[in-house]
């Protein structure tokens, strides 16, 4: 598509500034940015209110209206995050090692930006702030391909980082949004080797899929997550309840939600009730298997595909198991590497199950909704990666980097 070509022309004209820009000048554009963004809260809640009645008429509701709701909370939090962001370290210029070699050769390396990264996402409008903040933070140009369900409110954001960076006397075209929401223009993107250095997917597991298989940029496969919480036998029941429920409702529309529910056999008949009834009373559908079902009045049967399933909704799959083994062992069938928790006064069974699940976050005694890159201190995250090239788990300023070599010499010459 001529459009996704003339984008990332500009997209790579702009990345030798932004790459040079000195962490003054990156920190006063978020600075810039975070405080219009609070100024503009009435325009772009005008704005938002647009998506949402287009999103009534597609027939879109539950999570996904609850992901693209803005309000002045939350563009107040996107704020802060932008102000969090220009508050860290700048990873830049790092020097990450140097060492002598016997011919005097002293070869280093450190960190520098990855170039151009794009990104394709779904109905969140934080997204396009986070994405803009850590990008300009660690001298990367973003291209933006959002969905139609939030265009208006990622427009407004994106035309404010635009108006903050050009009065600041720099190339606007450091961050763009593709106008165009059709699916060609996602698959124009995903051929667009020539100028994107990255290819970053945000949404669902067909969004995610597509641009994996698809894509010849290369791609940081993000956050599918079918999470679970293991209650263990030693569990202070008290605290599986609440973290159960948290991990679960908090906002069940998000990657790091919980979407399964596992009791060790031993304590199941006190735990099912007590958790179940919690959820339930959250209006959480409980989908269990058959000791599930007896023990829980409302739950209803699980069918096989229910242990795989990312819900993004009010709805949790409950399974009993035999021991913390099996516990591990169901996570590895059926989870997707995201986050993972285990509710235990065991330190051994802490331990082994730090050691032996294989995700991006594995948690004891804590919800898993702090898989989150303002939870962990990056001021947002680009995306959660689970994979384990090159990035994994919630992707901060680090992360949006390479590195490259430097040599100084003295005039050696190799023989």
């Amino acid at each position: 598509m001529k459009e996704i070509i003339e984008i990332g022309k500009k997209a790579k004209a702009a990345a030798y500034e932004l790459a040079h820009l000195d962490t003054s000048a990156k920190d006063k554009i978020l600075e810039g940015v975070a405080k219009k963004l609070v100024e503009s809260s009435a325009a772009i809640l005008e704005e938002n209110r647009k998506d949402l009645a287009n999103a009534k008429e597609m027939g879109l509701k539950g999570a996904i209206v609850d992901r693209l709701t803005l309000n002045e909370e939350r563009i107040s939090g996107i704020a802060d995050g932008l102000e969090q962001i220009g508050g860290l370290d700048d990873p830049i210029g790092e020097v990450l090692e140097m060492k002598k070699r016997p011919n005097g050769l002293m070869i280093g390396k450190k960190r520098v930006p990855l170039g151009v990264v794009g990104v394709i996402y779904e109905s969140r409008p934080n997204v396009t702030a986070d994405v803009g903040g850590l990008c300009i933070k660690t001298g990367n140009v973003c291209v933006l391909r959002g969905g139609k369900e939030a265009f208006n409110s990622n427009l407004a954001i994106v035309n404010i980082f635009r108006e903050v960076i050009e009065d600041l006397g720099h190339n606007p075209d450091m961050i763009q949004l593709v106008k165009n929401t059709t699916r060609e223009s996602a698959n124009a993107l995903m051929k667009l080797d020539d100028y994107l250095d990255i290819l970053i997917p945000r949404g669902g597991a067909g969004l995610i899929q597509a641009v994996v298989q698809n894509s010849t940029v290369p791609v940081i496969e993000t956050g599918v997550g079918n999470c679970h919480v293991f209650v263990d036998a030693s569990a202070d029941l008290t605290m599986a309840k609440e973290i159960a429920v948290n991990s679960k409702t908090h906002r069940p529309g998000v990657c790091n939600a919980a979407e399964s529910l596992l009791i060790h056999q031993d304590v199941a008949e006190e735990a099912i009730p007590l958790i179940g009834k919690a959820l339930q009373d959250a209006g959480v559908e409980v989908r269990g298997d058959e000791q599930v079902t007896k023990l829980l009045k409302g739950s209803v049967k699980a069918t096989g595909e229910d242990w795989a399933k990312e819900y993004l909704d009010y709805i949790i799959s409950m399974k009993v198991v035999g021991s913390l083994e099996d516990a591990i062992s169901h996570i590895h069938t059926y989870g997707s590497s995201h986050s993972e928790s285990i509710v235990t006064s065991d330190y051994g069974n802490a331990q082994f199950f730090l050691d032996r699940v294989d995700a991006a976050a594995v948690y004891v005694n804590a919800s898993t909704r702090f898989t989150d890159g303002f939870e962990f201190g990056y001021g947002a995250e680009i995306g959660i990666s689970t994979q384990k090239l090159h990035a994994r788990g919630p992707m901060g300023l680090k992360e949006l980097t390479t590195t490259k070599y430097v040599i100084y010499g003295s005039g050696q010459i190799r023989k």
